[in-house]
């Protein structure tokens, strides 16, 4: 039942990011080109996000324990530290270059986009080349 449901959600989320142009990379890079042809609809898919969050929260916070898990987990870390700082910058970077984050990307597959597959295969190595790293350390 908890994959069937986790399968739903990932679904969902996939058609939304589809439906409201976040796997359209010239309307992200629009976004987030603030001193040129600048698009600004995707904040109103951001104020949607942030919206439908509080009133998440909201309920989620009432609860006992999450429907599909034993407890919550939440990080146990509340510092800014190096590998926070250079992790928000590479996730930074590489969406202004090439207009992903990781949930688009994995949506965009379906599109069967050479350039999709490769920004993905990247990501997925440099998720791996981390794990690597942190496994040494």
């Amino acid at each position: 039942m908890k994959n069937t449901f986790a399968l739903f959600c990932g679904l969902l989320f996939g058609a939304g990011l589809a439906m409201s142009g976040m796997t359209d990379t010239a309307k992200v890079l629009g976004f987030l080109d603030i001193l040129g042809a600048w698009d600004p609809t995707l904040i109103f898919v951001m104020g949607g996000a942030v919206a439908a969050t509080l009133l998440g929260f909201h309920w989620v916070l009432k609860c006992q324990s999450p429907v599909c898990a034993d407890r919550f987990q939440l990080p146990a870390g509340r510092s800014v530290d190096r590998k926070l700082v250079a992790g928000s910058a590479m996730f930074g970077i590489g969406w202004g270059i090439y207009g992903y984050c990781p949930g688009p990307a994995m949506s965009a597959l379906v599109y069967l986009d050479v350039q999709t597959f490769a920004f993905v295969a990247a990501m997925l190595a440099g998720m791996a080349g981390v794990a690597l790293v942190q496994k040494k350390v």
